[in-house]
């Protein structure tokens, strides 16, 4: 079974390389949707593949971080990379250029290992990122798959290389999160006591 939530955030990039002089030479914004499916084969206790509340604390954060950001790729050149550290409060520095396309691979590794790193507390230990599916426009998405997320051909994700503004960070539940997760820190989930409706007469 999949299940699908739908996250939201405005952010801007250039995308270099491209075909489109437009996008390959100009900063340019998006107002991005983000589908995060989570898949199981078996449900939790409390009959759910996963509980959308446990994604509203280090998956919503980690996804907010994108939100008014400016997204450019660690092999820009020191000048530009300098400059939008300096004019931008709120920015991320990223292993791959930041087209739909990674940054849907992006967001497919960082939420798995944000999922990993969580301690399963309702039998929920099944669920796992099916995919990620990026809108850029109305018209035009990407979704990756396990298999994008970790393939070299594509350019591999390590999320040690993902650097976050202070900014963003400061804006997290737990400013630290990042940094817990890539030293592989466990994130602890409410416990949840098993009830059982009363059978009626």
């Amino acid at each position: 079974m999949i299940i699908r939530k739908l996250y939201r955030f405005e952010a801007a990039h250039i995308v270099r390389n491209c075909s489109s002089d437009r996008c390959k030479y100009s900063l340019h914004g998006h107002s991005f949707r983000c589908e995060l499916e989570l898949s199981a084969e078996r449900l939790d206790r409390g009959q759910m593949v996963y509980d959308f509340g446990l994604l509203k604390r280090h998956v919503r954060d980690f996804l907010d971080g994108f939100d008014h950001a400016t997204l450019f790729w660690e092999r820009e050149s020191a000048d530009f990379r300098r400059s939008i550290e300096r004019h931008s409060r709120r920015w991320i520095r990223l292993p791959v250029s930041p087209t739909a396309e990674q940054l849907s691979r992006v967001i497919f590794v960082g939420a798995r290992a944000l999922l990993a790193a969580s301690e399963r507390a309702n039998g929920d230990e099944a669920a796992r990122v099916h995919s990620v599916t990026l809108h850029e426009t109305e018209t035009g998405c990407a979704q990756s798959f396990e298999a994008d997320a970790d393939s070299l051909e594509m350019g591999r994700i390590d999320l040690a290389r993902v650097v976050f503004s202070p900014t963003v960070m400061a804006d997290w539940s737990d400013p630290k999160m990042w940094e817990k997760l890539l030293k592989g820190a466990r994130f602890k989930t409410p416990a949840t006591a098993m009830q059982i409706p009363a059978r009626r007469a």
